[in-house]
């Protein structure tokens, strides 16, 4: 029997059965949307198993990633290369079935979910990278992008202050091929969510701009795809499905409850669960008729040719066209970046302009603006102050997709997150940004942007108490430290104008993981290089200054903090001290240097003092000792940037005495 039910069930006993195994996970959810999942999975999503990377397949997000073995189970039964051993070693090391889905696009897992919420605001991104990507491309007679994007939640989800940011911005720029299920099941860890969630759901997404469709029946296949048809027509606004299930459905104790979320049913309650679902087969066998109506390969490779033989189409009819969007979704550079973005770099030298880093980020974002089309800008309503505008920066709104800027508002995490779905989705390079001490509301977001190794860009701006008479409360202090401890983060803190044009190179570059810039507000000098000195900061550390002989000191210092760290110099070298100044712009980049290269900047057996206006720990890798480091590991305070400085020791003076007692003197 191969009715739609028995084909959930398939889902169902898949979900508990691995969790059994595992001693481990989250059964309820997968059990009570695998009859949703059943309908979209084989009667409506645009899918290729056969080639999980097929540019223009529908996307699918599992925002509530705990329920990840639903996702696994459609997966493996429709064709994806996830064997039913990977699901027997579901929360197992090694494994391809993490505890929550971890991107992995060869097998179909578009993103990384599990704190909740996120993955809404990635299909918020992915939707929006459609859009804007099919107003480019697309011609008459020729849909060259044109998916929808397709995402679970659960209560979790929506309660997470980012599902609100994410979906008043998915309204306002009116996501029509957004089309998100709520998964309406009362039930969180903690029991039954009416005593700490009473929003009126539909409302709230009305109020946000979406249609919404009320009353899906998450257990009546023809009521579930009457929803999917509806929010498929309409094409203004996002939708969502407001579909009420059963927790567990199928487990006839513990369906319906808080024993049916996180934690494996137990043996006699799977049995239980096999007996009310009439699925007689063993833990982890399908049977071959319930495979062959899952199986979407030939379907989907037919879906794909004909998408294919379209591209070869539009191929002759708009070669440019057709070029420039296969370069772009391959994630390639243009021809000759390389030698324009060296010759624009030695060009920054040869000027020396006298700038704020903000100011010079702004600049090399005009210079590289017009070769790169698919920088994808944006900034949390401070976009004046950030400086993400270009001279060819056009913004993206409900009525004209056909830009390359966001402004998303007063909304952080939802930025960095929708971020990191337009980075997923292709096509693009999403940088976005706003204050550094604001680096807190986006952090989980960039933190997944690191996990799942995408090229997103941050610029952080007013970057430490030199942004003066706001005061401690946008003053950053810590944060730049706690970027750095991120792993696979890369973090640039640039001392001029030239250094701010190689960190941008860098992280329009890099395709391994995230960039964070971290710029000033304040103008910092230009600082005098040699050909060899220019090409080394590309290591993330370089002598910029040295002695004349081997030195007996060396000052390391970032950013602002660099110029001071010149000045100190020249007063200790008057008084007959051998000094060098090292600047570290990247302390990730210099650490992954051979240990040749470090030993020649940093020699051995030198005493070393690192400057910056930032929280002293992370230095004393560097240093040895926290007496060596000058920072500040208070907050700040209400003043002129010119008297905080002093304030906190960040003069000559302070630094000759630090510098004294290093040496012994």
């Amino acid at each position: 029997m191969t009715n739609r039910r028995h084909l959930a069930n398939a889902i169902r006993a898949l979900s508990m059965d691995a969790v059994q195994q595992a001693n481990s996970g989250h059964p309820g959810a997968p059990m009570g949307m695998a009859d949703v999942a059943e309908v979209l999975w084989r009667d409506f999503l645009k899918h290729s198993p056969g080639n999980p990377s097929w540019y223009d397949r529908d996307r699918f997000v599992l925002s509530n990633g705990h329920a990840s073995m639903l996702l696994y189970s459609l997966l493996h039964l429709t064709g994806y290369p996830l064997s039913i051993e990977d699901l027997k070693k579901f929360r197992q090391f090694g494994s391809h079935t993490a505890g929550h889905p971890e991107r992995e696009a060869k097998l179909g897992i578009e993103t990384t979910t599990g704190p909740l919420g996120q993955g809404l605001a990635n299909a918020v991104g992915m939707a929006l990278a459609e859009r804007v990507l099919a107003a480019t491309f697309n011609q008459p007679g020729f849909d060259m992008v044109d998916h929808h994007t397709y995402v679970f939640v659960g209560d979790g989800c929506l309660m997470e202050g980012v599902s609100h940011e994410a979906a008043s911005l998915a309204g306002t720029l009116g996501l029509g091929k957004l089309i998100c299920f709520y998964d309406d099941n009362g039930i969180s860890i903690d029991g039954q969510v009416q005593g700490w969630f009473t929003d009126d759901t539909p409302k709230r997404f009305e109020a946000y701009g979406w249609q919404v469709i009320k009353g899906v029946d998450g257990h009546d296949a023809e009521s579930i795809s009457k929803a999917i048809r509806k929010a498929r027509k309409e094409t203004g606004k996002p939708t969502l499905l407001c579909c009420k299930t059963v927790i567990g459905f199928g487990a006839p104790n513990k369906q319906g409850t808080e024993a049916a979320h996180g934690a494996p049913l137990g043996a006699d309650e799977v049995a239980a669960a096999r007996a009310a679902l009439g699925w007689d087969s063993p833990p982890f066998e399908i049977p071959e008729e319930v495979r062959a109506a899952w199986d979407a390969r030939s379907k989907g490779k037919r879906i794909e040719s004909k998408s294919m033989r379209l591209l070869k189409e539009y191929r002759k009819a708009y070669p440019e066209l057709a070029a420039e969007l296969e370069r772009r979704l391959h994630g390639d550079l243009p021809g000759g970046w390389g030698d324009y973005a060296r010759a624009t770099i030695a060009a920054v030298q040869a000027a020396g302009p006298v700038l704020a880093t903000r100011q010079s980020s702004q600049a090399a974002l005009n210079a590289f603006a017009p070769r790169l089309p698919e920088l994808f800008g944006g900034s949390a309503d401070l976009t004046h102050s950030n400086l993400t505008w270009t001279k060819t920066s056009k913004l993206i709104t409900h009525g004209d997709a056909d830009g390359n800027y966001v402004s998303y508002g007063v909304r952080e995490f939802g930025m960095a997150a929708a971020m990191n779905g337009v980075a997923l989705h292709g096509g693009f390079l999403p940088y976005g940004g706003t204050f550094l001490v604001f680096s807190d509301y986006a952090r989980n977001a960039t933190r997944m942007a690191a996990l799942m190794g995408i090229p997103a860009t941050y610029v952080w701006t007013h970057d430490s108490i030199g942004l003066g008479e706001d005061g401690p409360t946008h003053q950053p202090v810590e944060h730049i430290s706690s970027l750095r401890l991120i792993p696979n983060m890369t973090v640039w803190r640039p001392c001029d104008a030239v250094e701010s044009h190689v960190a941008w190179v860098d992280a329009l570059e890099r395709r391994s993981g995230p960039t964070s810039l971290v710029l000033t507000r304040q103008a910092l000098p230009h600082n005098a290089r040699t050909e060899t000195q220019l090409a080394d900061v590309r290591r993330g550390g370089y002598v910029l200054v040295d002695s004349d002989e081997a030195p007996e000191l060396v000052l390391i210092a970032t950013g602002s903090e660099v110029a001071l760290a010149v000045e100190s110099a020249k007063v200790l070298t008057a008084a007959g001290r051998r000094v060098r100044v090292v600047s570290m712009p990247c302390t990730s980049l210099f650490d992954a240097q051979p240990e040749s290269y470090r030993d020649a900047v940093l020699p051995r057996g030198v005493p070393r003092v690192a400057i910056e206006a930032g929280v002293r720990n992370y230095w004393c890798q560097y240093t040895g000792d926290i007496d060596r480091v000058v920072g500040i590991d208070t907050f700040g305070a209400s003043a002129p940037a010119k008297d905080l400085f002093r304030h906190f020791g960040f003069t000559a003076e302070h630094i000759v005495a630090v510098a004294g007692r290093a040496l012994g003197a």
